[in-house]
């Protein structure tokens, strides 16, 4: 055995000095191979831990992310007294729905009792439509001291004036309305005025009497009455 272990001795002293360390070197990776794989178990504890903590977190963000969809608030309720720039002041009636050409609408449904008519106009085309509430004490207040101003005339055709003055009454605007009536007015030491005058004359008179007589919550014949006592004593 002693002459074994010298000969082995002997055999390490005559290989080369790069050998030996390449031969060291093999030796402690197979040290290394051959420990047991602990430390893996024990680093994975900690990831799982934190995986277990951010998936409550993840959760709640997405729960936060979806809020309830909001249902929009109508611009009028029923029984809201509107004006439509064509047809003048109407009553909502109702809310309907309708399918329309596939689509589901909805509607608001106003009626104009003077003339009998019922309108309804899509809730999403309202704002296009130009339908409005009726106007305010301040905005009434305007129209009224329009009509004590002085007539103003151009000098074109009446056929072009009439368009203008049809324009502004299915604006709907009151101190616009206002203006026609007061262009088109005629005191009794005037001239008389044309057919075609006094058509649009008393369609912008009942136009603005009408609204004027639901702001101030009095008849119509009242309201009409009152215009032409500003007229007359303008």
């Amino acid at each position: 055995m002693a002459s074994a272990t010298a000969k082995t001795a002997d055999k390490k002293k005559a290989m080369p000095k790069t050998t030996r360390i390449k031969a060291a070197a093999s030796a402690s990776k197979v040290k290394a191979k051959s420990k047991p794989k602990a430390a893996t178990k024990t680093s994975a504890k900690p990831a799982r831990k934190a995986a277990a903590k951010a998936t409550p977190k993840v959760r709640k963000t997405a729960a936060k992310a979806a809020p309830k969809p909001k249902v929009p608030k109508l611009p009028f309720a029923v029984n809201d007294y509107v004006v439509y720039p064509t047809h003048g002041v109407g009553k909502i009636t109702g809310v309907e729905q309708q399918e329309i050409s596939g689509m589901d609408l909805e509607l608001f449904v106003v009626e104009f009792d003077k003339d009998k008519m019922v309108l309804r106009v899509p809730v999403a085309k309202v704002k296009g439509s130009g339908m409005r509430k009726l106007s305010t004490p301040q905005k009434m207040t305007t129209a009224l001291s329009t009509l004590k101003g002085r007539a103003r005339i151009k000098r074109t055709m009446w056929s072009r004036r009439a368009q203008e003055y049809e324009a502004k009454i299915n604006s709907g605007d009151p101190v616009s309305i206002a203006e026609v009536i007061r262009d088109l007015h005629r005191s009794a030491n005037q001239p008389e005025q044309s057919y075609s005058e006094r058509q649009i004359y008393e369609a912008a008179l009942e136009r603005l009497a009408r609204e004027l007589a639901v702001v101030e919550r009095i008849d119509e014949e009242a309201a009409t009455e009152r215009l032409e006592g500003m007229l007359r004593a303008a």
